[in-house]
């Protein structure tokens, strides 16, 4: 596939999966044997469409209405870099929290490197930590004067 072929397929991966909630897209587009990093933590590993799978649901079980866009792509060879933005309200409790209707706006970048028309590695960095303080999970210690 080209490097447009490569942006295109996560353009759709990001539109159906995130913004659709289409889990099948899961399954069309990612390998058997891929291997995602970063999406719950720096060194958390999914594994394969099942586990991405059940990450998703997670994730929109918690903001069932997650909308994310893309601001920046561009792919170079069998890698797609996207930086995105995303805005959710936290109304269930996918992530073992209860909801607490609240309004998060998050950003994050992803780096996806693609063989055959399918996602074998996916890294991503995100604000983690800033979705956490929107929600009232998490307050930053106060700094001593």
């Amino acid at each position: 596939m080209s490097s447009d072929d490569n942006v295109q397929l996560m353009r759709r991966w990001f539109q159906e999966v995130w913004n659709e909630g289409r889990i099948q897209t899961v399954y069309d587009l990612l390998s058997p044997d891929s291997i995602a990093i970063g999406q719950r933590g720096a060194d958390a590993t999914i594994r394969g469409p099942e586990e991405f799978e059940k990450f998703v649901g997670e994730i929109r079980g918690a903001f069932p209405d997650i909308n994310v866009t893309v601001e920046d792509v561009f792919g170079a060879g069998d890698k797609v870099v996207l930086r995105w933005s995303a805005t959710m309200t936290h109304t269930g409790d996918g992530l073992g929290l209860p909801a607490t209707n609240r309004t998060v706006r998050s950003r994050g970048i992803t780096i996806a490197r693609i063989e055959n028309g399918k996602i074998v590695e996916g890294w991503d960095n995100w604000d983690q930590l800033g979705m956490l303080e929107q929600i009232g999970a998490y307050q930053q210690p106060a700094i001593a004067a």
